[in-house]
């Protein structure tokens, strides 16, 4: 049993952020960062486009960039939310520059701002096209100067620990559940060690995962959302499912697969159809720029009106040096596979990429359990609504992480550890004797979800999704209850969570709105707050 002061659940930008300010601000608190894998791989590490800031005020503006999001969320976002994300967010991203991070630029004293999707300016700090990398490795390397840091790979949190672990019943409607630490998997010895803290924070990422094809790495599980609806926590708007619109298209097949940046499209690229068609603005006037829920939509539609795997996206027409500075990796990744995008069109399929749902946190990134905080993008804070605004998610995570920290301070020391805490019991429970009960159930829950639970929706496939993930959860859980814990088993249970929070939320919207399209109700039928679960 261990025991520390604050317990982070999740090395990407958000939980590193936290980290590094609590370290600052209090030296003499102890502080525990645990991440699944190494300390390299999160969905931090492999974003590529930037990070979203008002910094040219000349050109643009707070309220342009709140109107920009506003209007990507399809009139779910929490305005207040949006409001402090955009004012907050450019001193936020001056501290990571301080720390290191080294945005492209034009000048000694001038960035070069990039445009994505929905957008009205050029407002995006990039770092080539792996900005996300550069961010994880600024952090990284700020986290290391910070002695009262403990940072532990391959330790995967397999529960959080509420009353119900000393013997309470808890139910979603109990009022004051506590959080006091987490059962985790030492993955490199097999032992589940607890860890009590006075406060948890959750940064565990999204869930991609649970699709046939996503752009997120394999680790995108959904845990800790997973884990906060199993402690009987508020989860919202899981029916919101981003489609990247343009992951390349790879016949052979890739997991995850490879991203092509919207800041591509940013920089000129056109989609068109196979015979070199501009489609776009047959359904936005602001064609390959409108926003991502609008953009996959139409590429699947094209796809299946014309019977095709992909569409494709047209840079040949781009400068050829100014590309291969840009998007060195993406230029790269399209020669491996035979393409050369100054003379080719580059194959693009939608892909999931990004959960805008997930635990409901406050403006300071509590959750509804108390001692328990979340930020990054297992969160619905409100800032994305329907449809999260590209580049929008890495300034959502320093902002709640900056937040959180400022509201954790001032309670920290009234906090005290619960340490009549039970071990973990693994009695009754065997080795699993076939690998493939796993690996089968994970490839049958992402063909459910993906033929049915995809970018377009009826109520005739959920209701098939719902009554096919029933049959996977009973299956799983009795698996779980018998065989010995181990991360592929959790990470299918967690999934399993994520499909079914997903399906039942999307059931539970009469409409479509942002992400949730459904052939039932094709026009918006006005706000449902349907989804909180």
């Amino acid at each position: 049993m261990q025991q520390t002061d604050v317990l982070i659940l999740g090395a990407g930008v958000a939980g590193l952020t936290t980290a590094i300010k609590l370290a600052k601000a209090r030296p003499d608190l102890q502080i525990t960062v645990l991440t699944k894998t190494n300390e390299n791989e999160s969905n931090t590490a492999w974003a590529q486009g930037g990070i979203a800031a008002v910094w040219d005020k000349k050109q643009d503006s707070y309220q342009k960039h709140i109107e920009d999001t506003l209007d990507a969320g399809d009139g779910l976002c929490n305005r207040e939310i949006v409001e402090i994300v955009v004012y907050e967010g450019p001193e936020r991203v001056k501290e990571i520059i301080s720390w290191g991070a080294r945005f492209d630029k034009k000048a000694a004293d001038q960035y070069d701002l990039g445009r994505e999707g929905g957008h009205s300016e050029n407002r995006i700090l990039h770092y080539k096209d792996i900005t996300g990398w550069e961010i994880q490795r600024t952090l990284l390397e700020e986290m290391d100067r910070h002695p009262n840091i403990t940072f532990h790979e391959h330790f995967f949190a397999i529960d959080l620990i509420t009353q119900h672990h000393k013997g309470y019943t808890i139910t979603r409607v109990t009022p004051g559940i506590e959080c006091y630490g987490a059962y985790v998997l030492d993955k490199r010895t097999g032992q589940i060690d607890t860890i009590l803290a006075k406060t948890t924070v959750l940064a565990t990422g999204g869930a991609g995962q649970v699709y046939k094809s996503t752009t997120n790495p394999t680790i995108a599980s959904g845990d800790g959302i997973a884990m906060v609806y199993r402690a009987k926590g508020r989860v919202e708007n899981m029916e919101f499912v981003q489609f990247h619109p343009t992951s390349l298209y790879n016949a052979a097949g890739e997991n995850p697969s490879f991203l092509v940046s919207e800041a591509v499209r940013g920089f000129g690229g056109i989609l068109r159809s196979r015979e070199g068609e501009e489609f776009m603005q047959k359904y936005d006037p602001r064609g390959s720029l409108a926003p991502r829920d609008i953009v996959a939509r139409a590429i699947d539609r094209e796809m299946k009106q014309r019977g095709e795997d992909c569409m494709y996206l047209d840079c040949t027409h781009l400068d050829k040096e100014a590309f291969v500075n840009h998007f060195p990796n993406i230029y790269n990744k399209c020669l491996s596979i035979g393409i050369d995008p100054m003379k080719d069109y580059i194959p693009v399929t939608p892909a999931c990429h990004y959960m805008c749902g997930g635990v409901r946190t406050d403006e300071m990134g509590r959750t509804s359990i108390q001692r328990l905080y979340a930020c990054g993008e297992c969160t619905c804070t409100g800032l994305h609504g329907a449809n999260r605004l590209a580049s929008n998610s890495l300034l959502e995570g320093l902002v709640f992480a900056h937040r959180i920290v400022e509201d954790i301070l001032p309670r920290i020391d009234r906090l005290n550890l619960q340490t009549d805490i039970p071990e973990w019991d693994a009695r009754g429970t065997t080795d699993p004797e076939e690998m493939v009960l796993i690996t089968q159930s994970l490839k049958e829950l992402k063909d459910v979800m993906s033929y049915y639970v995809g970018i377009v929706r009826s109520n005739v496939r959920l209701k098939r999704a719902n009554d096919r993930l029933y049959l996977l959860y009973k299956e799983i859980e009795a698996l779980y209850n018998t065989t010995t814990i181990s991360p592929q088993l959790c990470e299918l249970r967690n999934l399993v969570t994520i499909a079914y929070l997903i399906t039942r939320s999307a059931s539970m919207r009469s409409e479509s709105r942002g992400l949730h399209y459904t052939t039932d109700y094709p026009d918006k039928k006005g706000y449902v707050d349907s989804s909180i679960l």
